[in-house]
């Protein structure tokens, strides 16, 4: 069985430099999460890093809408499962280039232009588990702060979580790697050759 690289938050560019597409990694410290609706404000109003009351330097943002509770004086994550990365594409490049994230979490992979701000920005894409939410939670052991839940409501806020053991693949690197790419690639390519063997026999 493969050993997880374990992965003390924030990350810095030595940690991301490190890694390459097909580590499996634990995660443990602080994340972020952000889904459509905070990837949108970063990038059209650009708040400074002053105005966000957590540290985004070396941070993994994680796509993610959770379903939280409310736990005493604070909340708890019930469900924190992945939401589809691609959705938030067209933000992603600059919003790492901005804010200094060294890593993304999602799943489904991303495009060519988040591909190229992990390159030129020293940041990795990690894929973790759909349709793992409950188990996902369970790896968060404190929710240590909220950022425009008023505004935007619980599943498209900032939520900040204290994760352990949070489990994650690389599969886009800062060397370019590409692991859902190339899995796109060979699809692609074998369905090219099964259409012309069908083609060959009609």
């Amino acid at each position: 069985m493969v050993k997880p690289v374990e992965l003390n938050l924030p990350l810095s560019v030595g940690d991301v430099r490190g890694l390459k597409a097909g580590d499996i990694v634990t995660l443990s410290g602080r994340i972020v999460t952000g889904r459509d609706r905070i990837h949108r404000y970063l990038a059209e109003n650009r708040p400074a890093k002053e105005e966000i009351p957590f540290e985004l330097s070396g941070a993994v943002l994680y796509h993610c809408g959770p379903v939280m509770e409310k736990s005493g004086d604070g909340y708890r994550a019930v469900s924190a499962g992945p939401t589809t990365s691609m959705r938030v594409e067209m933000y992603e490049a600059q919003i790492i280039r901005e804010y200094d994230l060294r890593g993304i979490m999602g799943k489904g992979g991303m495009g060519e232009a988040t591909r190229r701000a992990l390159k030129e920005n020293g940041c990795v894409y990690l894929h973790t588990m759909g349709g793992a939410a409950v188990y996902l939670a369970d790896r968060i052991r404190k929710v240590p702060g909220v950022w425009k839940l008023e505004e935007f409501g619980p599943t498209e806020a900032m939520w900040l979580f204290e994760v352990e053991g949070f489990p994650a693949i690389v599969t886009m690197d800062c060397q370019g790697n590409d692991i859902h790419g190339q899995v796109e690639e060979e699809s692609f390519r074998r369905f090219s050759d099964l259409i012309k063997k069908v083609s060959s026999k009609s």
